[in-house]
């Protein structure tokens, strides 16, 4: 046995899980006693939208980070209820809240994908989390939320997400109101589709439209094809410095994959 079978987790099941992460915007520039307002506020709008959305909140594998939290859902999760009622009422909660005299504003980065996942040592590995922690990060979404200074609330799904279930027809979803993203960020490459609760799809095209483009790196391999899929499985952890990190069972790049909210 070698020294890497020691450090690494027993096997254990994998399942296909809806993955999601709520990112706080801006969170860095927060004092230490609004962070944790803050954080007990988001904590506070995810529970009320989920319970209004009949979902139990109490069955999610839940990792709070700080200004954000990830979570796995239960098996039997219906997807179509997290995506239609949960963010619409969660989109309400920030209204409402955001209103409120002397109120800090809590403007949210919505991310969501499913697929494999299973238990790791730091949290979860798979597919699925690695793929939330690129979306969540993506500076298209980035830049609709600096854009479209209105909005409370932005919401990227992925491509297996938005063709299993946006395009079902199934009530609440309108696949009308999404806009597709090409992701590229790190190794993920990949299709993702944006949608701003109360603003139009034309308005958060103008909004993509502003993200930088991605670096090109000329010493790097070419990557001229699109893939959904990540080459591999990854535990979804935070740092020291507020950034959230991919641990892969590979020596990690130098630069953290998660800048901070």
């Amino acid at each position: 046995m070698n020294a890497l079978s020691h450090s690494l987790p027993p096997d254990g099941p994998t399942h296909r899980r809806l993955c999601l992460a709520a990112d706080v915007e801006q969170y860095s520039r927060l004092d230490t006693r609004t962070q944790s307002a803050v954080q007990s506020e988001l904590v506070r709008m995810l529970d009320e939208a989920a319970a209004l959305s009949g979902l139990d909140r109490t069955a999610w594998t839940r990792q709070p980070q700080g200004d954000l939290e990830f979570a796995v859902l239960p098996e039997a999760t219906p997807e179509d209820a997290v995506l239609g009622p949960f963010v619409h009422h969660l989109a309400v909660r920030l209204g409402d809240r955001n209103t409120l005299p002397a109120a800090q504003r809590i403007r949210l980065r919505l991310a969501m994908d499913t697929g494999v996942v299973a238990d790791a040592a730091l949290g979860h590995a798979g597919p699925a989390p690695v793929a939330v922690a690129r979306y969540i990060n993506t500076p298209q979404l980035r830049s609709v939320l600096a854009t479209l200074t209105a909005a409370d609330l932005a919401v990227i799904v992925s491509d297996r997400l938005y063709q299993d279930v946006v395009r079902s027809g199934r009530p609440d979803l309108d696949a009308g109101q999404y806009v597709r993203v090409h992701v590229r960020v790190k190794e993920f490459g990949g299709y993702g589709w944006i949608r701003v609760p109360g603003h139009a799809p034309d308005e958060v095209r103008s909004a993509v439209a502003e993200a930088p483009k991605p670096s090109v790196d000329a010493d790097a391999p070419s990557r001229t094809t699109l893939s959904q899929r990540v080459h591999q499985g990854a535990a979804v952890g935070r740092d020291v410095v507020g950034g959230l990190t991919v641990g892969l069972p590979v020596p990690p790049p130098a630069a953290g994959p998660w800048p901070a909210g």
